[in-house]
């Protein structure tokens, strides 16, 4: 399988900065940002040039090497400072050159005809004295080494141990070894002996500096061994064209090596495990007043039941009283669902336990991810916090209490006390006429009696109120284990409402970023895909 190319992994690199976007400090995204614009730039200009830089301090000679390069004098040479203010191009082949050298913002400009063929499509800079004491001067070669293909270290052998040199830029390079090349150059000052032992120790300190192995090239613009060995390294570059696609690509891996941390454990594989999500359900069901509406649950069952079960006689009490679902605008879901409902805002005890279930399910959520998506967890989990009032406040409304229809054995009961109290009417009836006729003095009817010695319309009226009330009384204990069974099921059920709510509003934030994680731990590895050695 062949490893991906810059373009692809440049790719993969605006996929994490898409994926971290809301995710990550900017701060923390700008060298990728940056490097996704730059790139794009640069390959979208001429891919046949390449740009060479020539840095160093004060002093170095690589003005004289751009000089003797060029084969004019164009850049001031000397050791006052600063010399180079500005930066100086050179260009072997003109065409297609210009719009790279207005993207490097470069304006002092001169392009050699003829000359080397080996050397067409070079564009050879001098940039300014990192050194300088103007600090314009340092901030534009720092801009320009951001963006050229090669560099040319050029060292002095009296000042190649300058910890400006190597602390402040070489270090900084260590992974852009495929594009420097390192210049001791005046060496034509020193014996042979003195010339190795120098570059020697400037091996040492580069290897230091992360830059072991690379080649020490020594030059000399005034004798031996002259600027062939430095001429021959960018000559292959120059052939290769290949400088530019490498310094994107050890870009590529400097950013992503800085953004690694940020992306480095492995995720979980869900936001929210069981205990998690049934901690927030309690506290949410908790705030959302679902004990007090499963209370009302079985006190309104009772109060409907014993409706239609009760004494007839004594129904009007029953029906004298309010009911308690009604009260808070719930329960009946054969009518209209009510917008809201009427149950009084959470006290400031429930509201602080919502508030810890957040902050704890955020806690276990990011636990296994680095500082800055806990910081997006926390975000994402309390994202919603003030939705989530109004929308438990719907869930519990809109959840289907089960006590809006009668049950069967209701009207059973309801029948069967009807039955008595027509009895108990019939016996009352009859007790009724028999006074009349007495009080008319007409002659009494005749009445038969129950066991010999009970009259039957007494038997029917006290059999009748007797038994409608020990009905009711009988049916009482029926009835409240049926309301503790229907406040079981109603709180099962407004639990599962609330845990929509929690699914929708905590939970899918919470999956939103774990999914983000995911996704930019997987771009950010393809950027930083290991290359097949060169």
């Amino acid at each position: 399988m062949s490893a991906p190319t810059v373009v692809e992994r440049m790719a993969a690199l605006e996929r994490f900065t898409a994926a971290t976007a809301t995710r990550l400090p900017e701060r923390a995204l700008a060298p990728a940002t940056s490097l996704i614009g730059r790139a794009g730039e640069r390959l979208a200009l001429s891919q046949l040039h390449t740009v060479v830089a020539l840095a160093g301090a004060t002093g170095t000679g690589k003005s004289s090497i751009f000089n003797a390069l060029a084969g004019t004098t164009l850049s001031q040479t000397g050791v006052r400072r600063p010399t180079t203010g500005e930066a100086h191009a050179c260009v072997w082949g003109a065409e297609h050159a210009e719009p790279l050298l207005d993207w490097l913002g470069v304006t002092r400009r001169h392009f050699r005809e003829g000359g080397e063929p080996d050397l067409s499509g070079l564009v050879l800079l001098d940039l300014p004295d990192f050194d300088s004491v103007q600090v314009a001067h340092r901030a534009e070669a720092d801009r320009l080494l951001s963006v050229v293909d090669l560099i040319v270290w050029v060292l002095h052998p009296q000042k190649y141990a300058d910890k400006v040199v190597h602390a402040g830029y070489l270090s900084r390079f260590h992974r852009h070894r495929d594009i420097t090349v390192v210049a001791l150059n005046a060496v034509d000052l020193l014996s042979a002996p003195d010339a190795e032992e120098c570059a020697a120790d400037l091996r040492r300190l580069l290897a230091a500096d992360g830059l072991g192995d690379l080649p020490v090239l020594a030059t000399s613009t005034v004798g031996p061994p002259g600027l062939d060995p430095l001429l021959k390294a960018i000559r292959q570059a120059v052939f290769a064209r290949q400088a530019a696609v490498r310094r994107l690509e050890a870009d590529l891996a400097d950013v992503t090596a800085t953004l690694t941390p940020t992306v480095a454990s492995a995720p979980p594989k869900t936001a929210f495990d069981a205990d998690t999500s049934r901690q927030l359900t309690d506290a949410l069901a908790n705030a959302a007043g679902v004990p007090v509406v499963t209370a009302a649950v079985e006190n309104a069952y009772v109060h409907r039941a014993r409706k239609a079960t009760g004494w007839p006689l004594l129904r009007w009490i029953r029906h004298a009283r309010p009911d308690p679902l009604q009260r808070l605008h719930l329960g009946d879901h054969q009518a209209a669902v009510p917008a809201a409902t009427s149950l009084t805002p959470a006290s400031p005890a429930a509201q602080a336990g919502v508030a810890k279930a957040l902050r704890e399910a955020a806690d276990r959520a990011g636990a296994p991810l680095p500082a800055p998506w806990q910081d997006a967890m926390l975000a994402a989990v309390r994202s919603h916090r003030d939705d989530l009032p109004d929308a438990l406040d719907r869930a519990v409304a809109q959840t289907d209490l089960g006590v809006a229809r009668k049950r069967w054995w209701w009207r059973l009961i309801g029948l069967v006390q009807w039955i008595a109290v027509a009895i108990a009417f019939v016996g009352l009836l009859w007790l009724g006429v028999r006074l009349a006729m007495t009080a008319l003095a007409l002659p009494p009817l005749p009445v038969p009696k129950v066991d010999g010695w009970l009259p039957m319309p007494t038997a029917l009226l006290a059999g009748g109120l007797l038994a409608g009330l020990l009905l009711a009384i009988l049916v009482r204990p029926v009835v409240r284990l049926s309301a503790r069974a229907r406040r079981r099921r109603a709180a099962k059920r407004l639990r599962a409402s609330i845990a929509d709510v929690v699914k929708n509003l905590v939970e899918a934030p919470a999956t939103a970023v774990l999914t983000d994680y995911t996704t930019a731990r997987t771009a950010l590895r393809e950027a930083g895909a290991a290359l097949p050695p060169r």
